[in-house]
């Protein structure tokens, strides 16, 4: 996937904590970018209702009971064999054992503090996800004459996650505090924007660069730009 400008953008896994606030807090410095992208990606929602019936029912009310947690599950691929190069920057392994075990620290450790797996979250092009592994399975495809792998396929799935504080704010779907993904119109300006959804046109900078803009004074109609939560 490509940013605003055109450039290649990976897909990053990210480590997140949960503050005594409330609030997501992202470790920039524990993350893994990918050197391959997935070709498509899965985005599940869905609705739970209670059908169970009451003595003397004539009809069959469907009423709601609860909002389950988004689920995104997509395909990675990992090379070892030096056809695919890695990026300027990505400092991920040479070798498959080496890339898997650097995605695995991120999203499958322990956090022997709080006893349960890490919350992370999952930056490519407007997706903006957080939430937790539920499942990784990785197929071997490549080898080399001593056994040690060239090539492999890993399928992954997360469950989203909300903290009380965000389930609050996203009764006001308009907060600061959560990301909006906004459909450039004639006129717009990335401060005014900023203005517009932050309240604040001071943070146009750091908007620029999450999309990656090289040039924010002109704005091309149409273009889909990514605001994110403040931090």
């Amino acid at each position: 996937m490509a940013t605003a400008n055109g450039t290649k953008q990976a897909m990053t896994i990210t480590r997140c904590s949960i503050g005594s606030d409330g609030k997501v807090y992202v470790e920039d410095k524990r993350n893994y970018k990918m050197v391959i992208n997935p070709s498509e990606f899965n985005h599940e929602r869905r609705i739970c209702y209670n059908r169970r019936p009451t003595l003397g029912q004539t009809g069959n009310p469907v009423r709601f009971s609860a909002m389950e947690p988004d689920k995104i599950s997509f395909s990675l691929t990992f090379d070892g064999t030096g056809v695919v190069p890695v990026p300027s920057g990505n400092e991920a392994p040479a070798d498959v054992s080496g890339q898997l075990e650097a995605l695995s620290r991120i999203i499958y450790d322990y956090n022997g503090e709080k006893h349960e797996p890490y919350h992370v979250q999952i930056l490519w092009g407007t997706l903006l996800f957080y939430g937790r592994l539920q499942n990784i399975s990785t197929r071997y495809t490549l080898f080399k004459p001593s056994g040690a792998p060239l090539r492999a396929k890993s399928d992954l799935s997360f469950l989203g996650f909300a903290t009380t504080k965000y389930a609050q704010l996203s009764a006001n779907r308009s907060s600061p505090d959560l990301s909006h993904t906004v459909e450039v119109c004639a006129g717009d300006t990335l401060p005014l924007l900023c203005l517009r959804i932050y309240g604040d046109s001071r943070y146009y900078p750091q908007v620029a660069r999450f999309n990656g803009l090289r040039e924010f004074r002109r704005l091309q109609p149409g273009l889909r730009l990514h605001f994110p939560p403040l931090a």
